[in-house]
């Protein structure tokens, strides 16, 4: 009885069935073998677990780099460029008329064909000859330092994911911004200063607010730190009397020895650690900080040159102001925003573009006069544009205005690498649609990376579902056209 209860609990170890599975089993895995060779299946690669330190310590590029920092001042809404940079003589000639073919509308409702030239004059600026509206005739005094690029495409016709292609690399929200990934890849020459700060209007935040200057799924310490619009610019800078001097040098010391202590076990936790970081970098700004943000110290003539003593000027010279100190001690990106749609004309064009030039063409200018008498503007790549363009033809009759454009439109550069007096690109013949030398969003970055000594392919980040870049396998070109040195030619 008892034998048979045994045999019965061994029967199934020695079932046809089972011996059949240990037979497959030992096939897969002498199949394995010769495949994989026996070594391998012994001694597996072990995955690099070690965690990873995230800085904003000054990092080497890939290979040498042309441009060290840069000032984006970005025209939220989109500046008309055949209103200000690209000038239209068959626009001119039929104004008035029916467009006769097909346009993309961002708002069908009040939208029409005909054909408009707005009233601004035009005149030939620098050596170069390069034609501008009377709207910008500070730009006409710089025209010598900068590209044009007349053939700007992003090919996304609203602002949300225009702005997110220039800032982002793609139309999709969740991705890091261009000045994280500078920060990401080259660190910061300053350890007393944010390595990528953004200057907020105190007319609003850009239509994806925080979105614009997002870490993204970088790690924390490399998203940009706000800087106010108006004093204080930063909050709670000076420390309590009670902690000021030694209390406050006592509490941090010991703030940080646990701090330390908390992170020993918990390596992998990068947001604990940018949260470390931003403590250290917080007791260093109290007095690095406060030095770069007084324009106290500047003369009376580079108050003049910004256009300090102006009220039209004042508020986005000071911002380009401290953009220069800013960069001057090692920055690494700054990011200038004018308001909500200050730039998006649907309606009242006439008076809303006058206003927009008066605000920031004179500022503009002096940021790039005042890095190139400095002898930064050769280091300093400096960009000015918006996220589109606009139509040729009228929005809004009653109200002249114009619709949205991303198909052709146009920014310039200067300084960090770009060619000098340039113009690059063009548009059809109602500025609608880029046709020669295209410059999508990913060219755009390309190069960038480019003038910075930064391979976008090697710029990356480990992410579960695969490695992160800036360009994320787009097609990206360097467009070696608005380049001072040619890609096979060494930095001067």
């Amino acid at each position: 009885m008892k034998r048979n209860q045994a045999n019965a609990m061994h029967a199934p170890c020695s079932s046809r069935r089972h011996f059949l599975a240990q037979q497959g089993i030992a096939g897969a895995t002498l199949w394995l073998a010769g495949a994989l060779g026996q070594q391998s299946l012994a001694t597996p690669p072990k995955p690099n677990t070690a965690p990873v330190n995230y800085d904003l310590k000054p990092k080497p590029s890939h290979r040498p780099a042309q441009a060290k920092a840069m000032i984006s001042m970005f025209m939220q809404g989109g500046p008309s460029h055949m209103d200000l940079f690209d000038r239209k003589p068959e626009i001119e000639k039929r104004s008035g008329e029916n467009f006769s073919g097909e346009l993309k509308y961002d708002n069908a409702a009040e939208s029409s064909a005909k054909i408009w030239a707005g009233p601004w004059k035009w005149e030939r600026y620098g050596q170069c000859g390069m034609e501008l509206s009377e709207l910008v005739p500070h730009l006409g005094s710089i025209a010598d330092d900068v590209t044009l690029i007349r053939s700007m495409n992003t090919g996304v016709n609203n602002h949300g994911q225009s702005i997110y292609a220039l800032h982002h690399g793609r139309i999709t929200a969740g991705r890091p911004v261009l000045g994280s990934w500078l920060t990401f890849g080259l660190g910061s020459e300053s350890q007393q200063l944010p390595a990528f700060v953004v200057l907020t209007d105190p007319g609003g935040l850009p239509v994806l607010g925080t979105d614009c200057w997002s870490n993204g799924w970088l790690p924390s310490v490399y998203q940009g730190t706000v800087i106010r619009p108006q004093e204080p610019r930063i909050l709670n800078l000076n420390p309590p009397p009670h902690l000021t001097g030694k209390p406050q040098k006592a509490y941090l010391d010991f703030l940080k020895q646990i701090n330390a202590e908390h992170f020993a076990n918990r390596p992998y936790e990068s947001d604990l650690q940018a949260r470390m970081g931003s403590y250290e970098l917080a007791e260093s700004m109290q007095s690095a900080a406060k030095e770069a943000l007084d324009i106290g110290q500047e003369t009376e003539a580079t108050h003049k040159l910004y256009g300090l003593d102006q009220d039209a000027t004042r508020e986005f010279g000071t911002r380009c102001l401290i953009a220069r100190r800013l960069v001057e001690r090692g920055v690494r990106f700054v990011q200038i925003y004018t308001s909500t749609q200050q730039w998006d004309h649907h309606a009242n064009i006439k008076d809303a573009l006058p206003a927009a030039c008066k605000k920031t063409d004179q500022p503009s200018a002096a940021l790039v006069k005042d890095l190139k008498d400095r002898g930064l503007l050769d280091s300093t790549l400096v960009h000015w544009g918006g996220e589109m363009g606009r139509l040729p033809v009228i929005q809004n009759e009653k109200n002249v205005g114009r619709d949205h454009n991303t198909y052709g439109f146009s920014t310039w550069l200067a300084g960090g690498g770009i060619k000098q007096g340039c113009i690059y690109g063009q548009t059809d013949d109602f500025g609608y649609q880029a046709v020669t030398d295209i410059v999508h969003h990913y060219d755009y970055h390309a190069t960038l990376m480019y003038l910075f000594g930064l391979e976008p392919d090697k710029l990356v980040f480990a992410r579960p579902g695969g490695n992160g870049t800036l360009l994320d396998g787009q097609p990206g070109k360097i467009v070696e056209g608005i380049l001072k040195n040619p890609v096979s030619a060494p930095p001067a």
